[in-house]
């Protein structure tokens, strides 16, 4: 341990920044390097990391965000792109930097949480992190209108005049529901928007609302709604919904709580570690678009 070189929040220093990004192709397929080029990488997303000589080597990401839960406001940490190489497993070296994370950002928030794939959910029960279920949102839907096509302006992930109107916009957002979402998370958004959902996204002047979707045969995706003010559902699908449309999914928690829901089994598993007395709703969504 005493050999490896500790460097935390290294974004600007490009040899780091292109060892983090060239190990995180190899764990999970994934660069950051459009999103730091586009300027969306800021000092809300914070490697931890360990370096042998050259090569970044493991790494927890600390994300800075805040969450919207029972009405009120939450400071919270998220953590994410937590990699090892595989010859530097088994050292404790991912244990080491959750130490140094939980050290510094512990009495900072209400809550730490993260999202664990399932090979390793006997792992952060060790750091005080407990499994939260996750309830997905439906809606049995029929459009009996034709899809207003008019106002729908497609935005595209890859164009930087498209990408600095969605971050703009969606820093002034109206969290979709007050039971629970997330606030000052324009930069994962981002994110999503260039590497996910970047031939995903639409703006309804009319209803002055960012929406990010897919259709599947009759099933609508509704996997993100952006607004500054509360939105109209049932207006805004019927500007995107098919006739053919039977069911639209969630993938956050919608304003409406009495939609239908169902447990959530997803590839990965929510784990959180709250400041005693923090209630969580019984049924939520943690929003995609900002889960790190």
């Amino acid at each position: 341990m005493e050999e490896l070189l500790f460097v935390k929040g290294y974004q600007q220093e490009r040899r780091y920044r292109e060892s983090f990004d060239q190990m995180a192709k190899q764990i999970f397929g994934i660069s950051f390097e459009t999103w730091f080029s586009h300027g969306y990488w800021d000092d809300r997303y914070v490697p931890y990391s360990y370096w042998d000589g050259e090569q970044m080597v493991a790494n927890v990401s600390v994300n800075k965000i805040s969450l919207m839960i029972e009405g009120q406001q939450r400071k919270a940490i998220q953590l994410g792109t937590v990699m090892t190489k595989p010859e530097y497993r088994n050292q404790g070296l991912s244990a080491s930097l959750m130490k140094k994370v939980l050290e510094d950002d512990e009495n900072q928030v209400d809550l730490i949480y993260l999202f664990a794939n399932h090979s390793v959910l006997d792992y952060y029960p060790k750091f005080g992190f407990k499994p939260v279920d996750e309830f997905q949102f439906s809606l049995s839907y029929t459009n009996s209108s034709s899809p207003v096509l008019n106002g729908l302006v497609k935005l595209d992930g890859s164009n930087k005049r498209d990408l600095s109107f969605i971050f703009n916009f969606a820093s002034r957002r109206w969290p979709v529901s007050p039971l629970f979402g997330s606030k000052q998370a324009e930069g994962i958004l981002l994110f999503y928007c260039i590497n996910v959902f970047s031939n995903d996204i639409y703006f309804i002047e009319e209803e002055e609302v960012i929406i990010i979707y897919k259709l599947d045969g009759n099933t609508l995706h509704l996997f993100d709604l952006i607004a500054q003010r509360e939105v109209n559902l049932e207006r805004v699908l019927q500007r995107i919904c098919p006739h053919e449309t039977t069911e639209v999914i969630f993938y956050f928690t919608p304003a409406d709580p009495s939609l239908d829901k169902a447990l959530f089994i997803g590839g990965e598993k929510l784990f959180m570690r709250a400041k005693e007395g923090l209630e969580l709703p019984k049924y939520f969504k943690h929003p995609i678009t900002s889960q790190a």
